[in-house]
């Protein structure tokens, strides 16, 4: 059995002692760890922390791995033993690099759940509160008032309606209109009718062809002779 394995089971026979002589101090000191969990803000807070002096820890061991390198290699083969030497240290310092790559891995995969963890613990918290908030709004809601309430408006719009259709109904009598378009059509016939009567009464065409209007050339000529002898007897009375 490992110094470990002996560490924790010797821890967890006298812890069991312990709880078996005094329940009432158990239950007491368990109440103050309750009340001294950290909160995961700050849990995150310190897994940060150690990341970050784990890799200042790996910078470290890094530069030390090239500085016995750089021994070893200046070395050689004029001081076996000092090259000898660098190479193992360079080896233990690999080896407690490899430990901080994975403590590190599972330092950031603690830390990456925590954050989730958190996140989903938020995100439930205002769900419950939204809920709490929606239920308070329903309280106050009654299913038989929001039928009533939509009966109501129905029959509202539907008596808005009935007021819209006697108002939009024009005043005076009504005709029918099928009467009236047969009366203006009687009315039509009539004019027709009439129009056909004053054509018969209009004088019939000459059958004989009517003079022409334009006068002759011999009549022409006798009306300028008369003109000119009344022109002359008007010059000597004139005289």
């Amino acid at each position: 059995m490992s110094k470990i394995s002996k560490m924790f089971k010797g821890s967890s026979s006298s812890s069991s002692s312990s709880r078996s002589s005094s329940s009432s101090g158990s239950s007491s000191r368990s109440k103050h760890r309750s009340r001294s969990n950290p909160s995961p803000q700050e849990a995150i807070n310190r897994l940060r922390e150690t990341e970050a002096m784990l890799t200042k820890k790996q910078e470290y061991l890094e530069s030390r791995i090239e500085q016995e390198i750089a021994i070893a290699k200046k070395n050689g083969t004029k001081n076996k033993r000092a090259a000898l030497q660098a190479l193992k240290r360079k080896k233990r310092f690999e080896q407690q690099l490899t430990q901080i790559d994975g403590t590190l891995s599972t330092i950031e995969f603690q830390r990456e759940s925590l954050e989730n963890a958190t996140t989903n613990t938020e995100v439930l918290k205002n769900m419950g509160y939204a809920a709490k908030a929606i239920k308070g709004v329903h309280q106050n809601i009654d299913l038989d008032n929001i039928d009533s309430l939509m009966q109501d408006i129905t029959e509202q719009q539907e008596v808005a309606q009935e007021i819209s259709d006697a108002i939009s109904k024009p005043f005076g009598d009504e005709f029918d209109e099928d009467e009236l378009m047969a009366e203006l059509a009687e009315l039509e016939q009539e004019e027709l009718e009439e129009g056909m009567k004053n054509m018969a009464r209009l004088p019939s065409v000459p059958a004989t062809k009517l003079p022409s209007a334009r006068p002759s050339h011999r009549a022409t000529s006798r009306k300028r002779v008369e003109d000119d002898h009344d022109m002359k007897k008007l010059a000597a009375w004139a005289s």
